[in-house]
């Protein structure tokens, strides 16, 4: 039946590719496979930043241009705290370990002993754990259930909550995690915002790239959804509506779909 099961998403597979979906690379494939394998997305874990961007097509039903998807050698893992301590599960063999056998060292982080990034020697592929940060400080915190340290960021418990299941389009598919689109979107405005003029500009341009695509499209067969998720966004806080703003003012089309939904 196992068996059976693969042969026929090995062939869905065939036929995505075959209509040009955007497919994953194989490094960045083989890393995020090895991650469901052992269990990551099992167990909270959710794929975010742009190879999570890159797996709407299915879900929106739409292509998705280079420009927006330009392949990037991050990949980027959030997952709460909280679930993390409570699920009394780990994953089935150490992160530490996985990474080790697929030829990656472990960056050093500010506090010593504690690790929340891996770099691919040969490949410079870059894998970064995040978890959403509930009080003033943005520091490290623990993922029990993965077995790893994860940057804590503001903002993020929005993104990740209430996610969906995708498949990843690799071999004969994976499934993961991966935020809703209509939450990605809005919170790609926030991130943008915060990344604007530094050394993340670059950054910053393709998360306001990603939301004025993905909230067009999402204003066109997703209106209410997008609604939603923008005015719970404002409603979060002034920080929230500050930096929502602050990137609207660079994408006047996309403050126009905003500002007459929500009214």
């Amino acid at each position: 039946m196992e068996k059976q099961t693969e042969r026929e998403r090995a062939r869905l597979m065939r036929s995505l590719r075959a209509e040009g979906y955007l497919m994953t690379d194989v490094g960045s494939g083989q890393v995020i496979a090895a991650m469901a394998k052992t269990g990551v997305f099992r167990l909270g874990g959710t794929l975010v930043g742009t190879q999570a961007f890159r797996c709407y097509e299915g879900e929106l039903g739409v292509r998705i241009g280079f420009d927006q998807a330009a392949m990037t050698d991050d990949i980027d893992i959030a997952s709460f705290e909280r679930l993390s301590l409570v699920l009394g599960d780990t994953v089935d063999t150490p992160l530490a370990e996985v990474f080790s056998e697929m030829k990656f060292d472990p960056v050093p982080a500010p506090e010593k002993g504690r690790v929340w990034k891996w770099r691919q020697t040969n490949r410079q592929t870059l894998v970064e754990f995040l978890t959403p940060s509930l009080s003033e400080q943005e520091g490290l915190r623990d993922l029990p259930a993965l077995g790893v340290n994860a940057q804590s960021l503001h903002f993020l418990n929005y993104l990740i909550a209430e996610p969906l299941q995708a498949p990843l389009l690799y071999r004969s598919g994976i499934l993961i995690q991966i935020p809703r689109p209509e939450r990605f979107a809005i919170h790609k405005l926030i991130a943008a915002d915060r990344r604007r003029g530094g050394p993340d500009e670059l950054k910053s341009r393709k998360d306001r790239a990603q939301a004025e695509f993905q909230i067009e499209v999402l204003h066109q067969n997703r209106p209410e959804d997008l609604t939603e998720a923008y005015e719970t966004a404002l409603e979060r806080g002034p920080a929230w509506r500050a930096h929502i703003s602050e990137s609207l003012e660079l994408l006047p089309q996309t403050k126009a779909i905003l500002t007459s939904q929500s009214k």
